[in-house]
């Protein structure tokens, strides 16, 4: 289910995103700001997994019993 989000953007901002609307780059500005935050979230995602990774070569990583203790 989609909901609604309303933004507040400067002008030349908001100007930016139309244009790469209009040169065909994205379907339209939500998909635009869609496409910013799954970028953002892999940042995210990339982050968590090179804090583990770090402590994993410190000898700090953590030894599952089972695949249920990933959840």
């Amino acid at each position: 289910m989609r909901s609604i989000l309303n933004i507040s953007l400067p002008k030349k901002m908001k100007q930016k995103i139309k244009k790469e609307v209009e040169k065909g780059n994205f379907v339209s500005v939500s998909e635009f700001l869609r496409h910013l935050v799954r970028q953002w979230d892999r940042g995210q995602l990339e982050k968590v997994l090179k804090q583990e990774r770090e402590k994993f070569e410190k000898g700090k990583g953590k030894t599952l019993k089972s695949l249920k203790e990933l959840r």
